[in-house]
């Protein structure tokens, strides 16, 4: 059987299958940490076509359904706030019916930045999966320790690196195609 987006929606893959609560990878060759990753890495993608800074997000609830995907807007929506992360919680929230993601895991292809860990504190989601780490805003690991300072009413676990040379990437094509660099195609 395949993970499903919640609510019905067509299966996100047959590579995986949910036994109990849990996910378990069959045919897609890595784990589920990548798998689910690389669907924020497409979503990134989504974004830079757009003309975004390409950063994907997917939310995955406790029984391993996606019920958040997004990517960032803020561009095209003209909102500060449309950053994907907060986006993917919205949807997640909205497919749930209920502001408490509490079990959930964030997949996010760049470090959160202080608005975007500070949103999923407040979802209450239980662990964050970033791919880089953002030197000059990122608010879990590399500026601050939102998620995981224990003065906070709620902490996630929180997985760092994972497709991390992928992630990067992505983030120096875009900003170097804006400032007219070449740069490889690909991280080998």
């Amino acid at each position: 059987m395949a993970i499903e987006i919640a609510r019905g929606s067509a299966p996100l893959s047959a590579g995986l299958s949910v036994a109990g609560s849990r996910a378990f990878v069959h045919s897609i060759g890595h784990g589920v940490n990548e798998y689910w990753m690389s669907l924020a890495l497409a979503q990134a993608d989504l974004a830079a076509n757009a003309g975004e800074v390409p950063v994907g997000c997917v939310i995955v609830d406790a029984e391993g359904r996606a019920v958040g995907v997004a990517h960032n807007a803020r561009e095209t929506s003209a909102d500060p706030t449309a950053h994907a992360e907060v986006i993917a919680i919205r949807e997640a929230a909205g497919k749930l019916l209920g502001w408490r993601l509490e079990g959930a895991t964030a997949y996010v292809t760049l470090e959160p930045c202080a608005m975007c860990a500070g949103a999923l504190v407040l979802a209450r989601v239980a662990r964050v999966v970033y791919g880089c780490a953002d030197p000059k805003s990122g608010a879990i690991d590399t500026m601050f320790g939102v998620g995981r300072d224990a003065r906070l009413n709620h902490r996630f676990d929180v997985v760092s690196g994972v497709l991390a040379d992928e992630c990067a990437l992505r983030l120096r094509r875009f900003f170097g195609t804006l400032r007219g660099a070449k740069l490889p195609t690909t991280t080998e």
